[in-house]
């Protein structure tokens, strides 16, 4: 496997709303059918590359409930390895609350065991041929940091909406050579922090609509968004296929203004079919466009 990604499996329950934020009565009928999808930002990022023809595999908790069984299956079905310890809380949970034109509110589950840590013998050692890891900001596997880095892999991470303050997020952040972030809620200067403080060698800032910023000790680099070329429904899975494609052209040698342009274009790629195996771009057509 070229790959791994750690965390980030799980079910997704998609309600679709009228607008955001959701306002008025104490109930509000959906605008569609609610819908649950084996889906989560590990299960993503998997995806992606797997339609980029990435070799790719997962290590993750996973409950023995009904919700887990779901998981395995569907990852038994797209042919990624999934190497699943027990979840102690069950498998985990979260309601996105998605709106007409795309946008989306996560409301994530708050089942993780405080303190918990995966059994060593789920990753070490690697799965053979592992080249690079993208880690999620599972609790527990910010202590698989030390031993992925002595393994001499590359690490990536994907801080998602971190302020530039949070503590849950710095080890993540300071950790990986490659640090994706969403520019929602970022603090001015955090970028720079992390190239100053941390290993990392490129931070991409993410900020939707407006394209995406690369930092690295040379400068930044701006990609505007392209047009996606079919109407926005879902921005479920835009910013793992964004860090799949920039991942991809990285490790096969790209320079850096490749790897921006295809992870844009690949992000907007996304947006434009409800999430899951279907949604993301395969090699031939990211070429092509």
């Amino acid at each position: 496997m070229t790959f791994l990604v750690i965390g980030g499996t799980g079910i997704d329950t998609v309600v679709p709303v009228a607008d955001l934020p959701v306002l008025g009565a104490d109930s509000a009928r959906p605008q569609g059918p609610i819908l649950d999808h084996v889906s989560h930002t590990g299960t993503c990022v998997a995806l992606a590359l797997r339609a980029l023809g990435e070799r790719v595999s997962v290590i993750d908790t996973v409950g023995d409930d009904e919700p887990g069984g779901r998981v395995r299956a569907a990852f038994a079905e797209w042919g990624i390895g999934l190497r699943a310890a027990p979840a102690p809380a069950g498998t985990r949970r979260a309601v996105n609350l998605m709106s007409p034109d795309g946008r989306r509110l996560s409301l994530y589950d708050g089942r993780d065991v405080p303190g918990y840590r995966l059994p060593v013998e789920y990753y070490r050692p690697l799965p053979a041929d592992v080249r690079h890891v993208h880690v999620t900001i599972m609790d527990y596997a910010r202590h698989l940091l030390p031993d992925l880095r002595a393994a001499g892999v590359s690490i990536s991470t994907d801080l998602h909406d971190w302020d530039g303050e949070n503590p849950h997020h710095l080890e993540f952040a300071l950790g990986a050579d490659i640090v994706f972030v969403s520019g929602v809620q970022l603090a001015s200067g955090a970028a720079e922090r992390i190239l100053k403080e941390g290993v990392a060698t490129r931070v991409v800032v993410t900020n939707g609509g407006k394209g995406a910023d690369l930092y690295t000790r040379d400068g930044v680099t701006h990609r505007d968004a392209v047009d996606p070329g079919a109407p926005i429904v879902d921005t479920n899975g835009a910013g793992d296929a964004f860090a799949a494609a920039f991942l991809s052209a990285w490790l096969s040698g790209a320079g850096d203004d490749a790897c921006m342009d295809r992870a844009v274009i690949a992000g907007a790629y996304a947006c434009t079919a409800p999430v899951g195996p279907g949604s993301f771009i395969d090699r031939e057509t990211l070429t092509t466009r």
